[in-house]
């Protein structure tokens, strides 16, 4: 494995200053956020570090330069909209950027790319399934086409009102996991798996890594903080923010001993990103900065 972290922390740096940053901390990798310039939607979103929409041959030799002087490698490239917004003109657009950035992999040779499947919100799930695969069985024959791995975050992305009652995200269980896998078969089709989503949603989040071990392309490292009392207070059908805390692995109920020993036997040996989220490392760049040297610190003991 090659511990890494989602450069969407660190909007303020310039690619340049990303790769040194964690080339001087000891990281290995990074996941680069290529969000459309000015396209900012919620918080962690809109963070251009590689501007897809401006890649040329002049910026691919730069970027590869500065990755090989520092030793560091790109895990995937990150864009997280929703395909599947019932607004089709937000969904034609998304789905266009979705493209570039698969394009984008291929020049860069890094051939892998994060993202979400989206939703309907106001959509039941089988609902959903009818336009999932209307949008993405031609976006995953056209990543196939390019030798590009598509890794889809289990995220439900139901943290506010706006994003109820369904959330903006699809892939969020097994089941559906079996489903979208089962409807579009590709070898080039899998997850970016994070278990803090499985936790908050009571969830167990080692069981579903044996299952889908061909499936896991990349792994986010973010913990969750659930708060009981809050949560016997409120209840399941409150918003989750209201009973849990995006933290720091190592600061949350994640069992990370437990995590990553089912990711070794499954002998898996991709990337494995922090993703910062916790508010309490967020109010000046040398904070967010100290979130990553801190998880790194953490995470050593079960990456060598």
């Amino acid at each position: 494995m090659k511990l890494g972290f989602v450069s969407a922390i660190l909007p303020d740096l310039k690619f340049e200053d990303l790769v040194d940053f964690a080339a001087g901390t000891g990281y290995k990798c990074i996941e680069i956020c290529c969000w459309p310039l000015g396209k900012t939607e919620r918080r962690y979103a809109g963070v251009t570090h590689i501007d897809v929409d401006a890649i040329d041959d002049f910026c691919i030799n730069a970027i590869n330069l500065c990755l090989k002087n520092k030793g560091i490698e790109i895990s995937g490239l990150g864009y997280y909209p929703n395909p599947l917004d019932p607004d089709e003109e937000k969904s034609k657009f998304y789905v266009s950027h979705i493209m570039k950035v698969i394009d984008a992999s291929v020049l860069l040779g890094v051939n892998k790319i994060n993202t979400f499947i989206g939703r309907d919100k106001n959509k039941t799930i089988d609902e959903n399934f009818e336009r999932f695969l209307k949008i993405w069985k031609p976006l995953i024959q056209y990543a196939e086409s390019k030798n590009v791995k598509v890794g889809i975050e289990n995220c439900p992305m139901i943290f506010s009102r706006d994003e109820w009652p369904g959330g903006n995200n699809l892939a969020t269980t097994p089941p559906i996991w079996r489903r979208m896998f089962s409807e579009i078969k590709s070898d080039f089709f899998g997850l970016n798996y994070d278990p803090s989503h499985m936790l908050w949603q009571h969830m167990d989040y080692i069981k579903p890594i044996s299952e889908f071990r061909d499936k896991i392309f990349h792994v986010h490292l973010k913990d969750t903080r659930l708060d009981k009392d809050r949560l016997n207070d409120v209840g399941i059908m409150a918003y989750p923010t209201q009973f849990y805390t995006p933290k720091l692995p190592g600061l949350g109920d994640v069992d990370w001993s437990k995590f990553f020993s089912a990711l070794y036997d499954i002998k898996y040996d991709g990337p494995v990103c922090v993703e910062v989220e916790d508010r309490a490392f967020e109010s000046s760049i040398d904070d967010r900065k100290k979130s990553l040297v801190l998880s790194k610190r953490y995470l050593d003991q079960f990456v060598i």
